[in-house]
């Protein structure tokens, strides 16, 4: 009789082992899923907080109209993008990108108008928008701590063996070369 309960304890092992396996693969899986959902969380915050942007510069920024136009496409684009969920995430970091890079030009523009930098609506709007892009960029780097997680629980072996479900996830990366460069600054 010991012999045959040797088998059974190792195959029992086997399948405790694999059931571990799989179920920590699930739980790499779905935590790169909520990285997802918290970056898309921030993402609306800042598109909401763009048309109050716009309506609160467009009456000082009457030169400027094709920049809040740019940036009014953009958000368009970037809500677009981001309505294809983790599947499109090259595309919704490239259309975030543009964006942010817009709105920066918004507060760069806004340094020409005293009474724009004066004014307390636009002054709340810049700091919400400027502690968004604070939430976003914590939220992109817990999106790749865990996709970095993720991706090394599901090559390592013996996970491996088991992962053949589970697809390889990308990081959120700088699309353009030029947004790597330090900034310059001019004293």
């Amino acid at each position: 009789m010991p012999p045959l309960w040797i088998p059974l304890l190792l195959l029992a092992a086997l399948v405790v082992w694999g059931i571990l396996i799989y179920n920590g693969l699930v739980g790499s899986r779905n935590e790169v899923k909520n990285g997802w959902s918290q970056i898309d969380v921030q993402l609306k915050r800042r598109h909401d907080l763009i048309p109050n942007l716009v309506e609160a510069v467009r009456g000082y920024m009457t030169h400027e109209a094709g920049l809040l136009k740019e940036v009014t496409e953009a958000r368009a684009r970037a809500t677009q993008a981001a309505s294809g969920g983790m599947v499109g995430a090259s595309a919704v970091g490239a259309a975030e990108g543009l964006l942010g890079g817009l709105l920066s030009k918004v507060f760069v523009a806004a340094e020409a108008y005293p009474d724009l930098k004066a004014s307390t609506n636009f002054l709340a709007l810049q700091e919400e928008l400027s502690s968004t892009e604070n939430r976003i960029a914590f939220a992109r780097q817990a999106y790749n701590d865990a996709v970095g997680s993720y991706n090394t629980r599901r090559e390592s072996f013996p996970n491996n063996l088991i992962a053949g479900g589970f697809g390889k996830v990308d990081f959120l990366t700088i699309e353009k070369a030029v947004e790597r460069e330090l900034p310059k600054v001019e004293v």
